[in-house]
């Protein structure tokens, strides 16, 4: 959610916001924000293996990285409870070698590999106190055919962030359940000048 401002009549309404930030698996856009704003951070990572090194990135240091990031958040006052860690989804192999052959190249990445990133992530959130979705877990959970929730056996397609979202929404749903009702229930919205019900201003 972006932060979105309002000004009317002097009066400035002011929106939480969650930020999402990661690399390509991540389908997401923020802007900088102040922490205060910011009602939670989630984090999406994938991996990129020995087989890919214009992207890889060892493993000591992704967990550094991650580790570095949760610490960077509580330094701006942005707390634990409010991360939520996100491992990478799981690989489907047969459908990323195909996009590599289109590409000249050979199968660059291991669903394997994906798995020692995935329980990284988890250690990491175990350390720091944070929340995480097991996306690889949950996706093979009972050996269930995941190809669907992937574009190209890597990233996740529509029916894949489907799936994440509703795994990922009672994690936020349970940090945000106590938060204050910013705005009023649309039957009380005065329909022809909804601007005094929204602002705050007048009766309604």
């Amino acid at each position: 959610m972006a932060l979105s401002e309002s000004v009317s009549r002097g009066s400035l309404l002011l929106w939480p916001r969650v930020v999402l930030f990661g690399d390509s698996i991540t389908q997401s856009s923020a802007s900088s924000v102040d922490a205060q704003d910011v009602l939670g951070k989630q984090n999406l990572f994938g991996h990129c293996p020995e087989e890919n090194p214009k992207q890889h990135i060892p493993l000591e240091e992704y967990v550094a990285n991650l580790k570095s990031m949760v610490q960077y958040l509580k330094s701006v006052d942005i707390p634990e409870s409010r991360v939520i860690l996100i491992t990478p989804p799981p690989l489907c192999e047969t459908a990323w070698e195909k996009e590599c052959v289109l590409q000249g190249c050979k199968l660059n990445r291991l669903n394997l590999v994906v798995g020692e990133y995935a329980n990284a992530c988890l250690q990491v959130a175990r350390d720091c106190g944070t929340d995480v979705l097991d996306l690889w877990t949950l996706m093979q959970k009972d050996n269930q055919d995941f190809s669907s929730y992937l574009s190209d056996g890597l990233h996740l397609s529509p029916k894949g962030n489907e799936y994440l979202f509703s795994h990922l929404w009672p994690l936020l749903e349970k940090k945000t359940s106590s938060l204050p009702l910013l705005l009023p229930y649309w039957r009380d919205v005065v329909e022809a000048k909804p601007e005094l019900s929204l602002l705050g201003d007048g009766d309604h």
